[in-house]
């Protein structure tokens, strides 16, 4: 099963500067777990001490936000994309 991961620049320094990945797992936290075996040191960006999501990263999944469908449980299937986005602020 492939996964497309869209990475942006500040993570990309992980990734070889590849803005775009594919993995596998068949949810997210599976795929948390792929994405640290092929680019080391990248799970610690995305994750907090217990598995979660930091709460500075939004994470999509086909454009949908996985805090409205089952957070990291959150099913994948072949060709989904998922997308990691930094929080903004400001005013």
């Amino acid at each position: 099963m492939s996964v497309k991961v869209l990475v942006p620049t500040p993570l990309q320094k992980f990734t070889n500067n590849q803005a775009t990945l594919e993995c596998s797992g068949s949810n997210i936290a599976q795929l948390f777990d792929s994405l640290e075996q092929s680019c080391p040191g990248i799970k610690s960006r995305l994750c907090d001490d217990a598995g979660q999501p930091r709460r500075f990263l939004n994470l999509y999944v086909n454009s949908e936000d996985i805090r409205f469908l089952e957070g990291t449980d959150t099913p994948l299937k072949d060709g989904d994309e998922v997308s990691i986005v930094p929080a903004v602020a400001g005013g």
